[in-house]
């Protein structure tokens, strides 16, 4: 069996986890609560490289912003891929207006945009607004 490492979302622990028990609902050894919510968790700076650089699951990130049109059309198809994807990956967020350095960091130059991390490193990357069905085959094509 292989032992993962998954990052509490709530929390941000470390926890060991088989992989065949990932369906099996798993919760935080520290926190108690689930590890997967089936909804995109929120990331700042220190949570993001926390994530890209303890968690074993592939990374998913939408990159928005509050006034931005398109971000708001594509949040509830993100929160629906993510009830779909998990705990395969996870899937998280980050707001580019209260997270300005991380998207300068990773050159976000528009938005929304989707980012996938495998092993801690940028696997794609898609700019545009996409319904669930879209944020799924994409994912799946990269994985």
């Amino acid at each position: 069996m292989n032992n993962l490492q998954i990052i509490c979302p709530r929390c941000g622990a470390i926890n060991r986890v088989l992989q065949d028990r990932l369906i099996a609902h798993p919760k935080c050894g520290k926190c108690g609560q689930q590890l997967f919510s089936g909804r995109p968790t929120e990331l700042s700076q220190s949570s993001f490289q926390r994530h890209l650089q303890k968690d074993d699951l592939p990374l998913l990130i939408d990159f928005w912003a509050p006034w931005c049109g398109p971000c708001k059309m594509m949040g509830p198809a993100f929160a629906e891929a993510a009830a779909q994807l998990e705990p395969q990956l996870r899937l998280a967020k980050v707001n580019t207006e209260q997270e300005q350095t991380l998207g300068a960091q990773l050159n976000i130059r528009s938005i929304p945009t989707l980012v996938l991390f495998v092993n801690g490193r940028e696997k794609a990357r898609q700019s545009g607004a996409m319904n669930s069905a879209g944020i799924i085959q994409w994912v799946n094509s990269q994985l």
